[in-house]
């Protein structure tokens, strides 16, 4: 059995679609999956969990995620980024450090936005990008976000800053980016966009679809513990006896713990299950049946 998590440092040009495609030939799995899908032109972290360990993947995309990029103002385009075509151009006001801050203050918190139209979000049952590219436009329903930060900096160009965003889950960059360009009197796009950070792993720490290639050959493992998926929850350490409570479904007394989910590992730091407070009692929503190994 071939389970574990991959830190990813994802080309341009490819979708996640893409990356997992890949992945499953590499590594001979059919059961790989994504937590948080990046566009074609962004780069950067994408945390991959591989066999059993894809049933952890909503707990692996539900920290804060980090961004840097570019914006530009001056033009817009349909895909709100440098992947689509320029459907309006505005002048670009004189823009300074105060002015731009202001803006993203407002954009900081708690805040409404509304999906764009080329996204994965379904309308109707039907996916809002599939919609566009038959011509449709539809109503969205803003969805609330939380953006944690938003700073800008001024580059040589006039109608170009960098950026850095941390938010959390669901959150659109690209909407950012437009709506702020909106607000200081004009209009813009994402020139560029790299995730640097998701639920506390780092780029830093990602490896290539070349290096995996590479390892794979040489007999290296590439997998990293399962348990790094379920790195932003509580964790409690288990024996034998309540890792097999866990596994038959029963509950567990762990008191006052953080949660409402806790990460239940055992005495190797492999992930037995993950634990939901119900009804006062702490009982497994998620269990895996053993232990891991690496790929080849």
């Amino acid at each position: 059995m071939t389970e574990g998590a991959l830190l990813l440092d994802k080309p341009a040009g490819w979708t996640s679609h893409d990356v997992v495609a890949k992945l499953r030939g590499l590594l001979r799995e059919r059961r790989i999956g994504h937590a948080g899908t990046l566009d074609p032109m962004a780069t950067g972290l994408l945390v991959i969990a591989v066999g059993p360990a894809t049933r952890l993947l909503r707990f692996a995309q539900s920290g804060l995620k980090r961004y840097e990029g570019v914006l530009r103002f001056g033009e817009a385009t349909d895909t709100l980024d440098a992947d689509g075509t320029v459907v309006r151009r505005a002048a670009v006001p004189t823009l300074d450090a105060v002015t731009v801050a202001g803006a993203a203050r407002e954009l900081t918190g708690v805040i409404e936005q509304r999906p764009p139209m080329v996204s994965a979000v379904r309308v109707g049952g039907r996916r809002l990008h599939e919609l566009a590219r038959s011509g449709e436009e539809v109503e969205r329903t803003p969805r609330p976000v939380v953006v944690e930060s938003f700073e800008l900096t001024a580059t040589e160009r006039a109608d170009e800053w960098r950026f850095e965003v941390v938010c959390g889950p669901g959150t659109y960059v690209r909407v950012l980016a437009s709506d702020l360009a909106e607000m200081v009197g004009t209009v813009g796009h994402l020139r560029s966009l790299r995730r640097t950070a998701s639920s506390g792993h780092t780029i830093a720490e990602a490896t290539t679809l070349e290096q995996v290639a590479t390892d794979l050959a040489a007999g290296r493992p590439v997998l990293r513990p399962t348990a790094d998926l379920i790195s932003s929850l509580p964790l409690v350490r288990v024996d034998d006896d309540a890792a097999t409570r866990l596994r038959h479904g029963r509950a567990l007394d762990l008191g006052d713990a953080a949660g409402p989910f806790v990460g239940a590992i055992d005495a190797e730091g492999r992930v037995v299950a993950v634990i939901e407070r119900r009804e006062g009692e702490w009982r497994p929503t998620v269990v895996l049946a053993g232990g891991p190994r690496e790929a080849r």
